[in-house]
């Protein structure tokens, strides 16, 4: 064979082994590019997706639905209740607390004129609305108190039930292990709770420096009695 046509065969070969491995190139790439794209997915907290009853109440009417019925706490270290008597609240000292997670049975729904000191958490409008409320765990169960919970102002009422109460017993929504409830009921901090479950035990009244929720040092007011909560993964690390 001369050596014009070796190298015309040889030219061919490489063209044959080049388109060759084109092809295979070509091939493993719409391969792969068929395969599924794995996205890692964020872990969801399954306190995230309790779902919360809401009343939205916009009458006296609407609000008297609660009586006879057992309501829970949700926002805990925030809300004043006052000694009732006579139909009437006794605005004129705090009788303490609501606390986060606590029961309370409602007895009836008033109006009342209301002090500017007793319009820092629900304004006074032209009468304040309050709920007669007993206290199941209290020393003094059939005790009987008022607590504010919304406003009337030029006719209109203002209700903000949906926003302090569970309307549904929390220990049912959240599936929290024994231990963690008890220390919430007891209004407690232990290792290893979560910042919803500490915030739910000491109250909503606190601060930090951070926004990263669950990874930080969070100062609740705790009733007057401060404690700095430090969390790490959302998990209580050390309590101060």
């Amino acid at each position: 064979m001369d050596t014009g046509k070796k190298a015309a065969i040889g030219a061919t070969v490489v063209l044959i082994l080049a388109v060759g491995a084109r092809v295979g190139m070509i091939y493993k790439s719409r391969h792969e590019e068929a395969k599924p794209v794995e996205v890692a997915q964020a872990k969801m907290d399954p306190d995230d997706l309790v779902f919360f009853k809401q009343m939205r109440p916009d009458s006296m009417k609407d609000i008297k639905d609660l009586v006879g019925k057992t309501i829970w706490v949700s926002a805990g270290g925030q809300m004043d209740y006052f000694k009732y008597a006579n139909h009437k609240a006794d605005y004129s000292k705090s009788a303490g607390i609501l606390l986060g997670a606590d029961p309370l049975i409602v007895k009836d729904a008033f109006e009342q004129v209301a002090p500017k000191s007793a319009t820092y958490r629900i304004p006074g409008g032209d009468r304040q609305v309050l709920l007669v409320i007993t206290l199941p765990k209290s020393s003094d169960p059939a005790a009987e108190y008022a607590v504010p919970v919304g406003y009337r102002d030029a006719g209109t009422y203002t209700f903000l039930t949906d926003q302090i109460f569970f309307y549904d017993d929390p220990h049912t929504l959240y599936k929290w292990p024994a231990e963690d409830w008890a220390a919430v009921d007891a209004h407690k901090v232990i290792l290893g709770m979560s910042e919803r479950q500490v915030s739910l035990s000491l109250g909503q009244v606190s601060k930090s420096q951070s926004q990263d929720v669950g990874n930080r040092t969070v100062n609740f007011d705790d009733q007057g009695h401060p404690v700095d909560v430090t969390f790490e993964h959302n998990k209580v690390v050390s309590i101060h």
